[in-house]
This record gives structure tokens, sequence and C-alpha cells, in this order.
């Protein structure tokens, strides 16, 4: 679009022609209008802000011709991004109390596509104070909110890496702590379980000597006074009570050091939770020991059932798909409130194997299932998690070649499905 001839623009005395068009302000404003990097505009100050004037680098910026622009009353508002419109709109008045306003919004452009615009806006009044029109310049600012948002994606890398060195380096202080435990307690549960094996022979060596007695007092009858002591004896110390309940008792006790070597054996394994050679490993193994690990997480509200098939060995970094496990566990228990079950299915087919944790909980929302492997989003209160749980499983199960699925119902429970390569591509 081209200038009006303004009255207060001084007049170039007698010239040819050329020469006084080519001296001529208008021209020479017009001309810094379509070559600026910013689009200029006018608008009413009132409505829909129909625009009255369009500088003509609109067409090389935006790919709309200003006469087209200017002829339709609705342009500007129809071509803002639907997502950044309401912020305008519901702003937009208070430019007739404060004279100006600025916005960053997207704008649609000629070939559908949307580029990031810096608007700045003036109001201009009459010499009554009565306003007369808004000018405006537009500015594609989409490569700096490109690079705004490269730095925003990098910022947030370098936060979920340092988050996961912090989360390794616990892991990794956690399992040599686990690692002392585990050696502290084996050393007395090993000769205690020695001593109530030998306890167990003594006791029916013990019983083995009363039965002689008794086979051969029953073979020679004895004084009945003698006999009489025997039998108040026998009854006082309630002989057959005594047999039956500390045989019990031993294997009561043998079967509770059991469950102990058992928690000891899977601190030992948990304990390597900072290896980083690959390794061929019994991912059944795994389960079970982490199980034991988060036992006392789960057993009061949760029952868990086993489905296991038959799995090869599989190259693997085994600590951290036990961490994967842990995870995956501790969530399910968390997500029953009441009572529950947790169900561990496995199965293997065309060189891959599958673990799948299942809950009976209460399930993940629709909105939030695309966002619980994202670092930090969790739906815990505050101080309850860090978010990072579901985020590091999926880094090790990518890690290993493999893919980690969910599936979920609202007042159901949800479904975790592990799916590994038997020899994945870094092993």
């Amino acid at each position: 679009m081209q200038f009006e001839e303004f009255d207060f623009f001084t007049q170039a005395p007698a010239a040819p022609a050329a020469a006084a068009e080519a001296a001529s302000p208008l021209v020479r404003l017009q001309y810094l209008v379509d070559n600026t990097p910013a689009i200029i505009y006018c608008t009413v100050p009132s409505g829909d802000f129909k625009m009255t004037f369009v500088s003509n680098n609109a067409l090389n910026v935006l790919g709309y011709r200003p006469e087209d622009m200017v002829a339709d009353p609705n342009f500007w508002f129809d071509h803002i991004h639907p997502d950044d419109a309401p912020n305008i709109f519901s702003s937009l008045a208070s430019i007739f109390t404060e004279g100006q306003r600025a916005y960053e919004y997207r704008f649609r452009t000629a070939d559908g596509t949307y580029l990031w615009m810096h608007d700045s806006l003036r109001l201009i009044r009459d010499e009554h104070g009565a306003p007369l029109e808004v000018i405006g310049s537009l500015t594609d600012i989409t490569v700096r909110k490109r690079m705004e948002q490269a730095q925003h994606d990098l910022i947030a890398k370098l936060r979920e890496a340092h988050e996961q060195l912090l989360q390794s380096e616990k892991m990794a202080s956690i399992g040599q702590l686990a690692a002392g435990i585990a050696h502290e307690i084996n050393n007395p549960v090993g000769f205690v379980n020695s001593n109530m094996g030998t306890l167990r022979n003594y006791v029916a060596t013990l019983f083995g000597v009363v039965d002689a007695y008794d086979q051969a007092l029953a073979a020679q009858p004895l004084p009945a006074a003698l006999a009489a002591r025997l039998a108040a004896a026998r009854q006082a110390a309630d002989l057959e009570f005594l047999r039956e309940d500390v045989t019990e008792l031993v294997k009561e006790s043998m079967d509770g050091l059991k469950r102990v070597k058992d928690i000891v054996q899977a601190l030992k394994d948990f304990s390597h939770v900072g290896e980083t050679e690959w390794q061929v490993a019994d991912l059944h193994h795994g389960l079970d020991s982490t199980l034991n690990i988060v036992a006392n997480e789960i057993k009061y509200k949760c029952t868990v059932e086993k489905h296991y098939g038959v799995l090869p060995q599989v190259e693997c970094l085994a600590s951290q798909l036990n961490q994967v496990f842990m995870n995956l566990l501790v969530n399910a228990g968390h997500a029953i409130k009441e009572r529950g079950t947790i169900t561990l299915r496995t199965g293997a087919e065309n060189g891959w194997v599958w673990i799948e944790v299942g809950d009976t909980g209460c399930g993940i929302p629709p909105e939030n299932l695309n966002r619980i492997f994202e670092p930090f989003f969790t739906t815990k209160p505050v101080g309850s998690g860090t978010g990072l749980g579901l985020s590091l499983s999926y880094g090790i199960v990518n890690k290993h070649g493999g893919r980690i699925e969910v599936a979920s119902e609202v007042g159901k429970g949800t479904r975790f499905t592990i799916r590994l390569p038997v020899h994945p591509p870094k092993a």
C-alpha cells in the first residue's frame, strides 16, 4: 500500500518529474517502511481493530498482499494461533488506558504454517485526546523462539542428566551400603543356620534315646512305685507335646533363617547397581530378588501372583533391569490403596522376552498416560516422589534395545510390559 499525501510534507521546488519524485519525503519513507524487517500497520481503535494500512513487506514475510489484509475486517484476529488468541483478546482493551501493548504470538502465514511474531502496538490520540488509530509493528521472531526452545530443551536434558547422575550415585551408594549390610548379616546367619541344623539332629537323637528307653521298659516290667514315678515325670513333661512342638519350632526357625538368607542374597544382588558390564542373566532370578527387596513395601496390602513362562538367558545389565523391576513393583504397590493384586507374567518369542507387571490399583488417567515417562512428572504429593522412576526405567529399557508399554484403566488397574531382545545391539 502507498502512503497518502499528507499536507505537512514540504513540497519540492520545480524540477524534472523524476528528480522531484526521488527527492520526495514520501518516497523515501515508503522505501524505508517497505524494506524494514518489521511489518508496519495501522488499525481502527475500536471493535475488531480492522487494519487500515499494511506495509508492502507483508507479502515477503507472511505471503499476503497488503490490500487483502486491509479488505478483510477480521484478518488480524482470524490469523492468530487459537492457543494465543485468548490472552490477546482478554488484555487488548488495556491499550486505551496504558497507551501501548506488546505481544508475542503465532501468526498463520499464507502457506498455512505459523511464524512467531513480536507485535508492538501504540495508541494515537488526536488533539482532543480521543483515540485516532492504533499503529503497530510486527517482527518475525521465529528464529529467536526456536533458539529459546532449543536452549530450554538443552537445559531440560542437562537437568535430567544431572538428576540421573545423582540418582545413579545414590543407587551406587545404597548398593555399597547393602553389600556391607549383607556381609555383616551373612556371617552370624551362617553359624546360626549351621547350629540350627545341628540342633535338629541332636533333638532327633534325644527322642531316639527316649524311644529306646520306652521300648526297654516295656519289655521288662518295673516295680509299681518306680513305674508310677516315671509315668508322673512323663506326664509332667508332656513328652508327646514336646516331641511335636520342638520339631515344629526347629522347622520354623530353619524357614525363618532361609528367609533371612534370601533377603541377604537379594541385598547382595542389589548391591551391584553400579555395574557396567553386560552379562548373561536369569530375569526370573532378578524379579524374585527384587520382590524380596520390596516385600515390606507391598506385603501388607498386595497379593503377588506369578505366572512365569520359560525365559532364555538374556544379555543385559542385570542390576539396572532389577532397578526397573523395583520401580514398577513399588509404583504398583502405591497404586493399590487398600487390598489388591500384583501380577507378574513373563514369556518369550522370536528372539525377544517380555515381562509384564500388572496391578489392580487406581489406574492412570488418560491425560497423564502420554506424560508418565517424562522426567520429573509425578502425580504423587510433594515430597512423595521425584518423578524420575519411570523416566529412568524408560532410559534403561531403551539402552537394552527394548521398549516399555503401558495400558491402564482408571479404577481397574495398570499393566506395564517390558520387551527386551535376548541379544541387544549394544551387548
